[in-house]
């Protein structure tokens, strides 16, 4: 298998960054595996990267489901071979003040955006330590970085995240394992846009110039080229980082 056909698994792939991720590893000729929790919806994304030439296959995961995560990943080496390219993605935010933060809620949040990816790393390691080369990419968040009100659970779980990358990345680098974060600040997708339809962060268009530098928000597209880039072999001697494509709004 040359290094333009790796297996690359993309969680949170049915839309989104995660989405975007997925058809610019395809793009660059990578075998993708699209996981999500809406199985229908990776099956039909899929369906759309094989008739644009791309060799894909989906599954339906719950990330926090352990059992259900190596059944998935299984099935993608079944399909396509071993895993070179594992990219954590998937995710779940939620605005809540600390005092209506129920234990429920925090182990939720906690389960997808950290438990569900440290499940997914680990479950893809082995196939990389055989084959001496792998690519971790985990999908943090600016909020993990500076902090954000009514979400102290999802920066516990974000700042989780970009820990475990590090500590992975330095346990990882002698077998040829790199392990690299991607912190999103404030991008255009579904999930934020629900957060808008919501009230959670008001209008988008009024806050995007007063809080990025750049004067808007980032795009899906901008995520999946760093986290492209990530996944290359150009990328061998960056490991344990934390890129972020935030517009500057952290620095």
């Amino acid at each position: 298998m040359g290094a333009n056909e790796r297996v690359a698994v993309v969680t949170g792939a049915a839309s989104g960054m995660g989405l975007a991720i997925a058809r610019q590893l395809g793009a660059r000729g990578h075998r993708v595996a699209l996981l999500d929790l809406q199985g229908d919806a990776a099956l039909r994304e899929a369906e759309a990267l094989r008739a644009n030439g791309a060799t894909a296959t989906a599954a339906a995961v719950d990330v926090t489901d352990r059992a259900a995560v190596d059944a998935a990943l299984d099935e993608v080496r079944a399909e396509l071979g071993p895993i070179a390219i594992m990219v954590a993605s998937a995710g779940l935010d939620a605005f809540e003040p600390l005092t209506k933060i129920s234990a429920e809620s925090w182990e939720r949040v906690l389960a997808v955006n950290l438990t569900g990816t440290f499940h997914c790393l680990q479950a893809a390691a082995p196939d990389m330590i055989e084959a001496r080369w792998g690519r971790m990419v985990t999908i943090a968040s600016s909020s993990g970085q500076s902090g954000a009100p009514r979400m102290a659970h999802y920066v516990a779980a974000k700042g989780g995240v970009i820990a475990l990358t590090k500590g992975l990345a330095l346990e990882l680098a002698p077998h040829g394992i790199t392990v690299n974060s991607v912190s999103p600040g404030m991008i255009d997708t579904p999930m934020l846009r629900r957060a808008e339809a919501g009230g959670d962060i008001g209008s988008l268009d009024k806050i995007a110039p007063r809080v990025i530098p750049v004067g808007r928000p980032g795009t899906s597209d901008e995520i999946a080229a760093a986290c492209a880039y990530l996944c290359s072999d150009e990328a061998s001697f960056t490991t344990g980082q934390t890129i972020g494509v935030n517009g500057g709004m952290v620095l």
